[in-house]
This record gives C-alpha cells, structure tokens and sequence, in this order.
C-alpha cells in the first residue's frame, strides 16, 4: 500500500487457502491496545491461512486420488481418447465429499473452537478500543466547552 493509505488493504485470494490476505495498517502513534488488536488480528489471519491451504491442499490431493481409484477400478484412464480429463458422476463424487468430511469432522471442529477463541478476542480488544476512544473523545470535548 502507498505510504500515505490510512486504512487495511486486501490482496487478490491466495492461491492454496483461498483466502484474502490482508496488510494491516500502523497509525504511527498506535497505542499498545490498539497494537494489541491488530496483532490478534494478524495472529487470527496467519492461523486461518495456515488451517485453510493444509486443508484444500489436503482436498485436492485426495480427491485426486479418489477419482483415480474409482477411474481405475473401472478399467478406464484419467484421460479419455480424446485427451480430456475424465470425471466421475455427481454421485460418485458426494461419496468423496461425505468421507472427506467425516474423516475431517474434528479438525473442523478444532478450527471453530480456535476461530471462536481467536474472534471473541478481537471483538473484547474491539471493544476496549472503542471505549478508550469514546473517553478520549469526550474529554477533549468537555476541555474544549471549558474553554
């Protein structure tokens, strides 16, 4: 980002977790609350990029694998003669997803609890935030009708 941005950027999706990185933006007088945050932010994004590219990559691979049994099993080649892929049927391939999802069920589980944890965090530091900076606010308000 330009050097004069004031706000987060968001990259294009990454390319193994899908995910939209994002570079997060420093006030130059963050307060250590405020660094706080955006470090919780920053630690819930590196944990759910690395949660997401080992689980798609994870995926590909053994639905790869998959096709390629249930191809081979039928006596036919990952290419056809025309040298386009071949593929299974939608219903060949919902077997693939419920076992994958079955065999996955508590590393699913696991994230959530983790991702739960990691945003009820940042929405108490979200929190606290914004209540020093609603005080912060009304005293330069209350100085400034003194004045």
């Amino acid at each position: 980002p330009p050097a004069h941005s004031r706000s987060d950027w968001i990259g294009p999706p990454d390319r193994l977790s899908n995910l939209r990185p994002i570079i997060f933006y420093v006030p130059p007088e963050e307060s250590a609350l405020e660094r706080r945050l955006r470090e919780a932010r920053q630690e819930a994004q590196a944990s759910n990029q690395r949660f997401w590219a080992r689980h798609n990559r994870a995926f590909r691979q053994e639905k790869e694998e998959f096709i390629y049994s249930r191809l081979k099993a039928k006596g036919l080649e990952i290419r056809d003669e025309s040298g386009q892929k071949a593929t299974l049927n939608a219903e060949e391939m919902a077997d693939f997803y419920k076992d994958f999802l079955s065999k996955n069920f508590k590393k699913h589980l696991q994230y959530n609890r983790d991702w739960y944890k990691h945003n009820f965090r940042i929405t108490f530091l979200m929190g606290q935030v914004a209540l020093v900076r609603a005080l912060r606010w009304l005293r330069r308000r209350k100085k400034n009708v003194e004045q």
